[in-house]
């Protein structure tokens, strides 16, 4: 009989510790490379384990922690498309940060934006604000007149101008100048 519990202590020592495998790697992880999550960087690592058990059960953990962290907010993930999306949606604004947005490509160089005016109103100075359908908000700052007054509905055109400045183009009126303010 004590054979018998020798054998099956030695049996569940050896499961406990190549369950316990995948979790001493995933804590010996180094410090994840610039830029890369610690929760991928561990998904990662899972590779270097040469027993197929082992590297099974790590990647099953790895791959829970990073749906959690994902869930939780800690990591986001997009996809290309998604990125593009990001940085068209903050043209006319000077975000170093988007350049997340731009690994493994080269960024797409957005020139202008076109839009529909979801409000449009004189501010106390007498420039225009347009706010567009997608929420950005775009401020005249010269001091031009438009012949027709932009409404919902105004189709808006904003291209890039030089020294970092933008025109905005409202139903094909003459161009104004104009900064994002939203």
């Amino acid at each position: 009989m004590t054979g018998f519990w020798t054998g099956a202590r030695l049996g569940l020592g050896l499961a406990a510790a190549s369950a316990l495998a995948p979790m001493a790697v995933l804590a010996q992880t180094p410090a994840s490379p610039p830029g890369r999550a610690a929760v991928l960087q561990s998904l990662l690592d899972c590779r270097s384990l040469s027993e197929d058990s082992a590297r099974l059960a790590c990647y099953d953990q790895a791959a829970g922690a990073m749906d959690q962290a994902e869930a939780q907010g800690d990591i986001v993930v997009v996809d290309r498309e998604q990125a593009r999306n990001v940085r068209r949606q903050a043209f006319g604004f000077s975000l170093p940060s988007l350049a997340l947005f731009e690994r493994g490509e080269a960024p797409d160089d957005i020139d202008n934006v076109t839009g529909v005016a979801k409000r449009a109103y004189q501010a106390a100075s007498g420039k225009w604000v347009i706010e567009l359908e997608d929420g950005a908000v775009w401020q005249q700052t010269d001091t031009e007149k438009l012949v027709r007054r932009p409404r919902p509905g105004t189709k808006v055109e904003i291209r890039k101008a030089s020294m970092g400045s933008f025109f905005m183009n409202l139903d094909g009126q003459r161009a104004v100048r104009a900064q994002r303010v939203e």
